[in-house]
């Protein structure tokens, strides 16, 4: 049993387990499935200050936040003690594309040539990190959701702006992959 949660599920059988998180938040207690709105859960809980978005009585929704909770301690779970020994397999046609972008690809789930402590404090840090993690809070919140709530929850639901979010969640990443992220790593 232990050996079969350590090796990588199928897409069929992983999507269909998260797939199933919808219906079941539903019937548990009509919650709506979605990560980014923790984060405002969070800042209404400790920092009480007499902003309009904070105002409201966030412990209606601290259930999202044990349900954040329990994917930060799974995730945490399954890297210590659940890891695959095999390494990530990565499809060859990627390991090329890659390498002409000078990246290097290993055993590790994220390149450390962008990735890591060293680059923290560069302008390639200050780039990835902060302009980028800007940009993604950003988009998540003009958007009213990030790319699980969207995708997972307002798709399943039928709803007409999660369908044009999780397009342009879509097109943004095709976009970035294909056009700007190789001119960003020309730069650095």
């Amino acid at each position: 049993m232990l050996e079969a949660i350590r090796q990588p599920w199928p897409w069929y059988v992983a999507g269909a387990l998260i797939g199933l998180t919808v219906p079941a938040l539903l019937l548990l207690g009509n919650k709506h499935f979605g990560i980014s709105s923790s984060l405002r859960h969070i800042c209404a809980a400790c920092f009480p200050a007499k902003i309009p978005f904070f105002q409201y009585d966030w412990r209606r929704e601290v259930w999202n936040l044990f349900f954040v909770g329990g994917v930060l301690i799974g995730g945490f779970v399954a890297t210590q003690f659940l890891s695959n020994p095999e390494p990530i397999r990565v499809a060859e046609k990627t390991v090329e594309e890659l390498q002409q972008l000078n990246i290097q690809t290993d055993s590790q789930l994220m390149p450390a040539s962008i990735f890591s402590i060293e680059n923290l404090l560069t302008l390639k840090g200050l780039v990835f990190f902060v302009i980028g993690g800007f940009l993604v809070g950003f988009g998540t919140r003009y958007a009213g959701g990030c790319t699980s709530g969207h995708s997972i929850m307002g798709l399943s639901t039928l709803q007409w702006p999660s369908l044009v979010a999780t397009c342009c969640f879509m097109a943004g990443g095709f976009l970035m992959v294909h056009l700007i992220f190789p001119w960003l790593m020309q730069l650095f």
